[in-house]
C-alpha cells in the first residue's frame, strides 16, 4: 500500500514541504532508503546517510534544510519517536495469518470463538475457552481449560496460556510467551537453611537434611486491556489469588513475573527483568533491563529503575533508583565516582602509612 507524503504527515500531525504527492511504500534508514521509500533522518546526524541512499522524501528534525539534503519533500517532526510510532503502525504488514481455522487445530466442542477470529495449524482450543472476536491465534498455540481471551488478540506462535487465565481485549504476545505456569513456591516442614540465614545474617549452623515441599498454585493470571508481553517471558499464575497486570502495560523479552505479583497501568519492563513473588508494583513504573525486585516489597507509582538495579526494599512513589543495592540516582553517581576514586585514595593512603611510620620510627630513635 502507498501513501502519499501529505498523507503521512497529516497522519503523523506534522508539517511538511516539497512535493505532497509523491507516493511512499515504506520507510527505510537513510542510506538504504529507496526512491518510493520514506528515509527516517530525524536527527542531523543522520544527514549523511541521504546522500548514500536514493530516497526523495525523508523525516527531518526541524529546521532542516531540505533541499540542500537532495530531497523533493521534507516531513518535520519535534517528536521523532513519536513519529516512528505511527509511521510504523501505518506500514506494518503484520504476522500474515490466514483467516479462518485451520482443519488441523484441535478445539474443544464447548469452546466458543469470536466471530473474524483466525486460529492457525496445530493449535488446541480447551474445555471452556472463549476466544473474542477478531482474535488471532498463529500454530503450535495452547490454551488451556476455562481461559478467557478478550477481542483483537494477537497470539504468535508457541504460546502457552493456563487454565482460567482471563486476558482483556488487543492483548499482544510474541512467540513463546508462558502465561499460568505454577509459581516458585516450597516449603520445609522445620526450619530451612534460608530461614535461619536471614535470622542469623549467615552465622554457621547445623541443618537437618529435608525435602521442599510444593506449595500448590490454585489461584491463576488476569490481564488487562492493551497488555503487550515479550517473547519467552513467562507469568507465574497465583498461589491463592491471581497474579495480575493491569492495563496498557508492556513486557519485554525474557520477563519473569512470579506468583501473587501485581503490577499496575502503563508500566514498561524490559528484557530480563524478574519480578519475585507477593511483589505490588504501582501505576506507569519503569524497569530497565535485568532489574532485579525482591519478594514482598512494593514499588510505588512512577518509579524509573536503571538497567541492572536490584530492589531489595521497597520504593517510594516517584523515586528514581540505579545500582545494587539500588539507592537513589544522584546517590548512586556520587558512590560511582568516589569507587573510581579510591585506587587513588588507597595509593594515598599507603603513603601516609608509610610516612606516620617514618615519623613514628624517627621519634623512637630520638627517645632512646
Amino acid at each position: 500500500m502507498a501513501y502519499s507524503v501529505s498523507d503521512i504527515a497529516t497522519a503523523l500531525g506534522a508539517q511538511f514541504e516539497g512535493e505532497g504527492g509523491l507516493l511512499i511504500t515504506g520507510a527505510a534508514e537513510p542510506a538504504l532508503a529507496s526512491r518510493d521509500q520514506l528515509a527516517l533522518a530525524m536527527d542531523p546526524k543522520y544527514a549523511s546517510g541521504l546522500s548514500k541512499g536514493q530516497a526523495r522524501a525523508a523525516v527531518v528534525w526541524e529546521g532542516a534544510d531540505w533541499r540542500k539534503l537532495g530531497l523533493e519533500a521534507a516531513i518535520f517532526t519535534p517528536r521523532p519517536r513519536l513519529a516512528m510510532s505511527r509511521l510504523t503502525r501505518a506500514f506494518d504488514q503484520g504476522p500474515g495469518l490466514a483467516g479462518g481455522i485451520h482443519p488441523s487445530a484441535v478445539i474443544h466442542p464447548s469452546a466458543e470463538i469470536g466471530e473474524g477470529a483466525a486460529i492457525g495449524p496445530f493449535t488446541f482450543i480447551a474445555k471452556g475457552v472463549r476466544i473474542g472476536p477478531r482474535a488471532r491465534i498463529a500454530s503450535h498455540v495452547t490454551i488451556s481449560q476455562d481461559a478467557k481471551i478478550g477481542a483483537d488478540a494477537l497470539i504468535l506462535s508457541g504460546v502457552r496460556i493456563g487454565n482460567r487465565v482471563v486476558i482483556g481485549d488487543r492483548f499482544i504476545a510474541q512467540p513463546n510467551v508462558v502465561i499460568g505456569g505454577d509459581g516458585f513456591s516450597f516449603v520445609t516442614e522445620g526450619k530451612s537453611r534460608v530461614e535461619e540465614v536471614r535470622e542469623t545474617l549467615g552465622k554457621p549452623s547445623e541443618t537437618e537434611r529435608q525435602p521442599w515441599l510444593r506449595i500448590h498454585s490454585l489461584g491463576s493470571v488476569t490481564i488487562a486491556d492493551d497488555v503487550e508481553i515479550g517473547a519467552n517471558s513467562s507469568i507465574d499464575r497465583g498461589t491463592v489469588r491471581d497474579t495480575q497486570i493491569g492495563r496498557g502495560t508492556k513486557l519485554d523479552n525474557l520477563v519473569q513475573l512470579g506468583h501473587n505479583v501485581i503490577v499496575g497501568e502503563d508500566c514498561l519492563i524490559c528484557g530480563q527483568t524478574g519480578i519475585a513473588g507477593s511483589t505490588r508494583v504501582g501505576n506507569r513504573v519503569v524497569l530497565g533491563g535485568q532489574v532485579g525486585v525482591a519478594d514482598n516489597i512494593f514499588v510505588g507509582d512512577d518509579v524509573v529503575a536503571a538497567g541492572g538495579a536490584i530492589l531489595n526494599t521497597s520504593a517510594p512513589a516517584g523515586r528514581v533508583l540505579m545500582g545494587y543495592p539500588a539507592v537513589r540516582m544522584d546517590q548512586n553517581i556520587e558512590m560511582y565516582k568516589a569507587s573510581r576514586r579510591l585506587p587513588r585514595m588507597m595509593k594515598q593512603f599507603a603513603e601516609l602509612q608509610k610516612t606516620v611510620k617514618q615519623l613514628l620510627d624517627k621519634g623512637h630513635d630520638n627517645g632512646s
